[in-house]
């Protein structure tokens, strides 16, 4: 006898108690955890990047729901601020290292030869996708129960000032009236294992500036980091 999703011992069992919830359809979970190295695979197997598309919407909207709670009399800026510390990648990929997520990932033979089992965008993408399949096998308020306890540790230890060098420099130019910042990858070199990227940020009115990093976010850090220090901005945060 074949047996149903429903019936197939829990292969993340250890998975689920840390997130502080049971799938009612645990297919979903293995296809969060299905990074896209994998696509077309075993039984035709489906990726993440759907639920990812998905936990993005839920993830903002319940950091949203949280900030207006604990933050009442903050403006929009403050918001701002706070909201892009708390969605962004690093943040992601820190909660995911949290879960024990690359242990748990699906991957194709040459991704994880290549260390995807610990890159930040992946992990990042698992994140959101995990975020994505709570709400679609429970809904909005089951995935905002799991982002408020997931997400609890980087909202109470978090500086009210900005905390990343992009939050700042885009701070500092919209203060001075100036364009938001644009950032391009100008370069990439290194083995698939070990990539250094080279990015550049471009505000209108001032001169590029440029960074390199393990990442495309880091070397967008780096970037925002040497435009603000050439700036003369004070109090730079430096994370990356």
């Amino acid at each position: 006898m074949i047996l149903g999703p429903m019936l197939r011992p829990r292969k993340f069992k250890d998975l689920e108690k840390k997130l502080g919830y049971k799938f009612k359809r645990p297919d979903l979970l293995e296809r969060a955890l299905t990074h896209a190295s994998v696509r077309g695979g075993k039984k035709g197997r489906v990726d993440n990047e759907r639920l990812e598309f998905i936990g993005d919407r839920v993830l903002g909207l319940a950091i949203v729901e949280v900030l207006n709670e604990d933050y009442p009399e903050a403006n929009e800026g403050e918001l701002a601020r706070r909201y892009n510390r708390l969605v962004r990648g690093e943040t992601c990929a820190k909660v995911g290292r949290e879960l024990g997520l690359g242990a748990h990932l699906i991957l194709s033979d040459s991704e994880a030869e290549s260390g995807g089992r610990n890159k930040e965008t992946i992990l990042a993408d698992a994140v959101e996708a995990v975020l994505g399949a709570v709400f679609v096998d429970a809904g909005f308020d089951k995935s905002r129960g799991v982002v408020r306890r997931l997400w609890a540790a980087s909202q109470e230890h978090k500086p009210d000032a900005a905390s990343d060098a992009k939050s700042a420099l885009q701070e500092w130019a919209q203060g001075n009236g100036l364009a938001l910042p644009l950032y391009v990858e100008v370069a990439r070199k290194g083995p698939d294992h070990a990539p250094r990227f080279t990015s550049e940020v471009r505000i209108t009115g001032k001169d590029p500036a440029r960074g390199e990093g393990a990442s495309k976010r880091a070397a967008e850090q780096a970037a925002a980091t040497a435009l603000l220090l050439r700036e003369g901005v004070v109090g730079v945060p430096i994370d990356g």
